[in-house]
């Protein structure tokens, strides 16, 4: 299913006067504030955040999973999805695979799909937290950590044939997470395992492409939880400063204990060179993955300032990737999707409004209250008609939500998928 360009500009220009009256009030507003208003829509524009092609469909519990209508079955009808996605956002422009759920058939087919769609392919992701058919060994013990070799050999081998899958596609990065770790006191020997780990991801770091890039994920737990191989971001920086210059961390916004400074962890990754990747998701508990800015959206915000501040100011940092990492089980996958892209773009938004020099200039006098102002002040500022601006200039809605309701798009899905689908690699 494909959302034809007119059916949103015709929905587009219902709601134009109601939208030029709220982005003139705020662009003149800010320009007597000093910003530049042209220069955020621009910058919003560009800023592109990947789908995961596993958070297409309903997301499950560990005691079940509740399908939703409709849902892809297929890697064409998940390109598809974030076809629509980016439409209705022109945010999405990039789609995220996880493998072995989404080997294409044919390679050249599935990359025209993806232009089409103005898609590119980012990280792939591969899979040893989960014994594949037919595998002759055995995950249950761990996989790059595991004391057996013959277990170590195939998931380094597997993470490969990723690599060789993402380059075929264009993909231009591999991000490894392992499930790795025990359940209880004396199951493993931590300095062996952290070793093996390490020996393993050096084996997957030299069958790089040289224009690649490795992203080491981090969890303090779950599925185990007496210890986890990679559990913090300081493991992964070591990790990634013993592969070399293209191996770097991946912060995922879940996979910290509750109320962990994840704006430091950003700064400090950013400042060594090393944060190479972005996963998106909000979180009340744990890793709930959960729709972004939901729980915390002043955390996300915090969080933006240091990316903005790292971006302009460390040039020994690569541009990070960014990707949502979320799973919902009760929303419409796609709508809850919409709802995160437009937090993390709001987010965004806000962090851009800062002005730096002054924020600079407190921190230095040790104004910690005119600190505080200048944060909350671009926080507290309603930038949505900034993301509409930018999402119009684009080809698409203003009200992605409603444009998506009002083109009734989850009814002509089910219409053409049918109730029962479900989809792969959940």
């Amino acid at each position: 299913m494909r959302i034809d360009k007119e059916r949103i500009q015709e929905k587009n220009q219902k709601e134009l006067r109601s939208h030029r009256e709220k982005f003139d009030f705020l662009s003149n507003v800010l320009v007597k504030d000093g910003c530049n208003v042209h220069d955020i829509i621009d910058k919003l524009a560009e800023f592109q955040v990947a789908i995961p092609s596993w958070a297409l469909g309903a997301g499950g519990t560990r005691f079940g999973r509740f399908s939703f209508q409709g849902e892809p079955s297929t890697l064409e009808q998940k390109i598809d999805d974030v076809g629509i996605l980016h439409a209705l956002t022109q945010t999405a422009g990039a789609i995220s695979l996880h493998i072995p759920w989404d080997v294409p058939q044919d390679y050249e087919a599935i990359k025209q799909l993806a232009a089409s769609h103005g898609i590119v392919f980012d990280a792939v992701n591969s899979n040893t937290f989960q014994d594949q058919k037919d595998a002759r060994e055995s995950y249950r013990f761990g996989s790059l950590s595991n004391r057996e070799k013959a277990v170590r050999e195939q998931a380094v081998r597997h993470n490969l044939e990723v690599i060789d899958i993402g380059n075929r596609l264009g993909s231009k990065s591999l991000t490894v997470w392992l499930a790795d770790g025990s359940n209880f006191p004396g199951q493993n020997n931590f300095q062996n395992a952290l070793q093996n780990t390490q020996d393993s991801l050096k084996d997957i770091y030299r069958a790089l492409p040289e224009d690649w890039k490795l992203f080491i994920e981090y969890k303090p737990y779950e599925p185990n939880f007496y210890s986890t191989v990679i559990q913090d971001w300081g493991t992964s920086f070591m990790l990634a400063n013993e592969c070399g210059d293209r191996a770097y961390t991946l912060v995922d916004l879940g996979h910290h204990l509750p109320n962990t400074n994840i704006e430091q962890i950003v700064a400090t990754l950013m400042m060594k060179g090393k944060l190479g990747g972005f996963h998106f998701n909000d979180s009340k508990y744990g890793d709930d993955d959960i729709t972004v800015g939901s729980i915390k959206p002043y955390a996300l915000f915090l969080i933006f300032n240091e990316l903005v501040y790292g971006m302009n100011n460390n040039p020994q940092n690569p541009y990070p990737a960014w990707m949502i990492d979320a799973s919902h089980n009760i929303k419409d996958p796609l709508e809850d999707l919409i709802q995160s892209l437009e937090a993390i773009q709001e987010a965004y938004a806000k962090a851009l409004l800062i002005d730096q020099g002054q924020l600079r200039t407190a921190q230095m006098e040790n104004d910690v209250v005119r600190c505080q102002e200048i944060l909350q002040n671009a926080y507290r500022t309603d930038v949505r008609p900034l993301l509409q601006e930018a999402r119009r200039k684009g080809g698409g809605a203003l009200s992605p939500i409603d444009a998506y309701r009002t083109l009734k798009v989850r009814e002509n899905l089910i219409n053409v998928r049918g109730r029962n689908s479900v989809a792969s690699g959940l």
